[in-house]
């Protein structure tokens, strides 16, 4: 693995950026640790997403928030924003049955979304599902058989990230159901049922009733593409069993701080970080441990949202705060595109979003930025963590698309310059993936020294972004870049 690291000027001279020592007495090793230790706590059971718990862990969010003298941002809900989920459960029962042979939900089939279906129709393959694949294809009124992803692609997420495009080509040309046929060896079929087979989370503004059934069928061994391709417009038959759906309570937590400069204080820079985390594990028994505490993920990076609204409760910037704390991350980041959705201040006001997120640590010498390069802020970004004793760098495997995988994405799909402040991680290595979702990330496991400078490091971006003479911007060529000239009138 190539990793790229950011070289940068130490001279807060040539940089332009200077420590401010109001911050490392601002934050306090034993805050910080107070804070990671109650909200990774057991007590708190994983601050799972609609749990009691989570609750709690909102309200402490909230009554820090007021202490410091921001101040909220709905009239309403105060330092809250509903958010309107609901929980979805997998179906009972789903079956397919293709030439004499029969697939079982579990072992054979992940219901991926959509409603319940009950159909007899031909089942014909796509390759791809790629425009040039359904080309002169007649889908309508057929079970639409697709190899997952997109041809060429590596990167092993690429199978999620491609389902929305053929959904909606299938649709537009009358499918009844798309059925992706499944292999990849960096993520074993025990994976996807454990994560994508279960029950869900979803926005209640968009129920899946009626809509097309996505499934994925268990190709491990590289079997069913023949069987589909070589008999394609022969019958199949298809059966989902019907989800429940009942709704959830939860919320964002947010407040706002105005910034002192009249001429910048309209201009808001978004401060955030998730704060839920995966729960408890049902399947433990006896004395096993069940809690994902979730310390590093991300009681962590709330308690850098909470060190930061300390410090510029005392020493407010240039422009405005916006501060969110967002739900549901784990669910499939639905607490910031809720907020991205239902904006409590309008978007074209938000000029930056410097989010707060990891899935741990194995380099306590950096931090890792996603989207380092991508803004003109790179140099207050590398600037802050230097003046923390840290190295600021870059994405090391980029082939993860992190940057589409955190909060940030949903307001860099709005246009705002976004990036996500993350843990020094070199590698996805055995160190890091020791901790991520396991019960062992817990507070007693952290290198508290190494939190403080990270949340120093983070309030001193927070401050170098909200004060700088112009608002940050795109880097031409961006993918985001034309949201954000739209977004801002350019």
């Amino acid at each position: 693995m190539r990793y790229l690291f950011l070289i940068f000027f130490s001279s807060a001279a040539l940089t332009g950026f200077a420590q401010s020592t109001d911050i490392t007495s601002t934050v306090q090793r034993a805050e910080v640790e107070a804070h990671v230790r109650f909200l990774a706590s057991d007590a708190l059971k994983g601050r799972d997403t609609g749990s009691p718990e989570l609750n709690i862990a909102a309200q402490y969010i909230a009554s820090y928030f007021q202490s410091y003298g921001l101040q909220p941002v709905d009239s309403t809900n105060g330092y809250f924003q509903p958010v309107a989920l609901s929980y979805e459960s997998a179906p009972p029962s789903a079956t397919l049955s293709f030439q004499d042979q029969e697939f079982q939900i579990g072992s054979d089939i992940v219901v991926m979304s959509g409603d319940s279906i009950d159909l007899e129709a031909p089942a014909v393959f796509v390759n791809y599902g790629m425009p040039e694949d359904l080309e002169g294809v007649d889908v309508k009124g057929k079970i639409v058989i697709a190899l997952p992803g997109r041809v060429g692609d590596t990167n092993p997420q690429s199978a999620f990230y491609a389902i929305a495009d053929k959904k909606e080509r299938i649709v537009e040309q009358g499918g009844l159901a798309l059925i992706e046929l499944y292999r990849s060896a960096q993520m074993p079929w025990s994976l996807i049922v454990r994560y994508l087979g279960g029950d869900k989370m979803s926005m209640d503004a968009s129920s899946e009733e009626d809509e097309l059934p996505i499934l994925w069928l268990n190709d491990g061994q590289s079997e069913l593409r023949p069987l589909f391709e070589e008999n394609s417009g022969e019958m199949a038959t298809l059966s989902v069993a019907p989800k429940t759906r009942k709704p959830i309570d939860t919320k964002n937590v947010v407040a706002i701080l105005e910034g002192t400069d009249d001429d910048l204080k309209d201009e808001y820079v978004v401060l955030s970080a998730h704060y839920d985390h995966v729960g408890v594990n049902p399947q433990a028994t006896g004395a096993q441990d069940s809690i994902y505490n979730g310390a590093r993920d991300n009681a962590m990076g709330t308690t850098a949202l909470l060190s930061a609204a300390k410090y510029f409760s005392e020493h407010p910037p240039k422009r405005s705060l916006l501060f969110l704390a967002f739900t549901a991350e784990e669910k499939g980041l639905l607490g910031s595109e809720w907020y991205a959705e239902h904006p409590l201040l309008p978007m074209e006001q938000l000029v930056f979003n410097l989010n707060t997120d990891g899935a741990g640590y194995n380099d306590t010498t950096k931090v890792t930025v996603i989207g380092l390069e991508r803004t003109s802020a790179e140099e207050a970004l590398a600037s802050a963590s230097e003046s923390a004793g840290l190295e600021a760098i870059m994405d090391p495997v980029p082939e993860q698309n992190l940057y589409d995988r955190s909060d940030n994405v949903n307001f860099a799909q709005q246009g705002v310059p976004s990036v996500t402040f993350a843990p020094g991680t070199t590698a996805f290595d055995a160190e890091l993936m020791k901790y991520y979702h396991q019960v062992v990330d817990e507070p007693e496991s952290l290198n508290f020294s190494y939190v403080e400078k990270y949340c120093e490091a983070f309030v001193q971006a927070a401050e170098n972004i909200a004060d700088m003479r112009q608002a940050p911007t795109w880097q031409e060529g961006d993918k985001y870049e034309e949201a954000g000239k739209q977004l801002y009138g350019q």
